[in-house]
């Protein structure tokens, strides 16, 4: 069974205000017109120590934001550059958002309160630095799911209704807003490299790089690494192990991000800003989630090498301070830890223990080979078989030797959970149509007792 988020005393340690000077600029949020909370997530408000504010005090932090004690006096929006749909972007940076607050989790390790919807900033490119009510209600659906389903995810922490109505050419306007907040371990993106090295910053990039390693620790590079103790090799090696299991976690989850940029690439391997994120209805690999992307340059299968290359566009910031061919030696360990992880993620979310990757791979072959002859929706594929029941001829087959883990009975007896578009769309008419929540509280609560049935996935150390 998963382990809830342990308790924790409210421990402040704002560690960017020694980089705060060049990394971002102060900014105010937005006064909104009406505050009223709409989820707050305690469970991990917990965890900060933070789940005893009354529903004031939340407001006060959440809404207006009032500095938390002995925290970030002001919030910070970050400056970064980014490669978006592979064009290079320098004019980027938080345009909606703001860094509010760091703290401890009770695991010791740095987290960051960042948000959206709280107005413009000087990178907001002429937006209104706005969230609509229903993005960040698909955003806690998004988390939710995908932390069930073993996803390094950020998580939705908070989201309050703000009374504006604003436009938007993408869905039936005017539409209600919202402030959100998330919690992760960083905001750190490869953007944020690429930043430093247009600027041609190579002590700044030096210390961004301590600042990682300091906070985000991981492995280290595998002992016959060249360079492997160097600072910038080091962070490499731990940036492709995380990208080629975030890589693997969407893949065995179905998941489609949409919007794959580099700006949009955490250096802790933790997914966030969801968008147009879809799950998939069947197995396809060509499935994209985002209107706009014409090419289906992140569709569902071409994720991994996305995740891919914006690693090697880390490495060519990296160039700055460190030797172009450690950085590529690390780069090629990206494939085979793909593939490690795709075997360890598929049988744990099949409920069986791992055989190898040769067998495991094999498994996993099998398993698409028949979602795709069945035209099956793979959250139901995978709640259906897991531990090798209901399987038959050459998935059968596949199973023969594989045990499950623990009985089949622990995992959670209800019905399978999706969140296809149809899901999200009754979800939100309900709460659109008559203010009725009674629908999206359901769904998350679902999630969070299959996330528990499922327990910890298998991750890379450092995570």
């Amino acid at each position: 069974m998963r382990a809830e988020p342990q308790a924790a005393d409210y421990r402040p340690d704002t560690a960017i205000d020694a980089l705060a000077d060049w990394l971002g600029s102060p900014v105010r949020p937005a006064d909104f017109p009406k505050t009223e909370i709409r989820f707050r997530n305690d469970r991990w408000a917990a965890a900060v120590g933070l789940a005893g504010l009354s529903d004031d005090q939340w407001t006060a932090h959440f809404a207006r934001f009032e500095p938390l004690e002995g925290n970030l006096k002001q919030p910070l929006a970050l400056k970064y550059h980014g490669h978006q749909f592979r064009n290079y972007n320098p004019d980027i940076g938080d345009g909606r958002g703001f860094l509010a607050a760091q703290l401890r989790g009770s695991d010791g390790r740095l987290l960051d309160l960042g948000t959206k919807g709280t107005g413009p900033t000087p990178y907001s490119r002429n937006g209104d630095g706005r969230l609509t009510l229903k993005g960040a209600v698909r955003e806690v659906l998004a988390t939710e799911m995908l932390e069930a389903l073993g996803v390094n995810t950020s998580k939705t922490f908070s989201v309050i209704e703000t009374g504006e109505q604003l436009w938007r050419d993408d869905e039936p306007s005017p539409t209600r807003s919202a402030v959100m907040v998330r919690l992760s371990h960083s905001h750190i993106r490869i953007g944020t490299f690429q930043r430093l090295l247009a600027h041609e910053e190579p002590e700044k990039m030096q210390a961004l790089i301590s600042y990682c390693l300091d906070h985000f620790p991981g492995p280290m590079p595998p002992d016959d690494a060249p360079g492997r103790d160097e600072p910038a090799i080091i962070l490499m090696h731990q940036v492709v192990e995380r990208m080629a299991d975030l890589a693997a976690s969407y893949m065995t989850s179905g998941f489609v991000h949409g919007v794959l940029n580099t700006d949009n690439m955490n250096v802790t391997g933790e997914s966030f800003d969801y968008g147009p994120w879809r799950w998939l209805p069947t197995w396809d690999p060509s499935f994209t989630a985002a209107y706009f992307d014409h090419g289906g340059l992140y569709a569902f299968g071409r994720q991994p090498e996305a995740l891919h290359w914006n690693c090697g566009q880390l490495a060519v910031a990296l160039r700055l301070v460190a030797d172009s061919d450690p950085l590529i030696a690390a780069l090629n360990r990206y494939g085979e830890l793909y593939m490690e992880a795709v075997a360890r993620r598929w049988c744990w979310r099949l409920g069986v223990e791992p055989r190898g990757t040769e067998a495991d791979t094999q498994l996993v072959a099998a398993c698409e080979k028949s979602m795709r002859e069945q035209n099956a929706q793979p959250d139901a594929f995978f709640f259906a078989h897991r531990g090798g029941r209901d399987a038959d001829g050459e998935l059968a087959e596949a199973f023969s030797g594989y045990e499950s883990v623990g009985s089949e009975h622990s995992y959670w007896q209800g019905e399978a959970q999706t969140m296809l578009v149809d899901d999200v769309e009754a979800i939100w008419a309900a709460i659109d149509e008559g203010d009725d929540w009674r629908l999206f509280h359901v769904k998350v609560a679902a999630l969070r007792e299959m996330a528990s049935a499922h327990g910890e996935a298998p991750r890379p150390a450092g995570q």
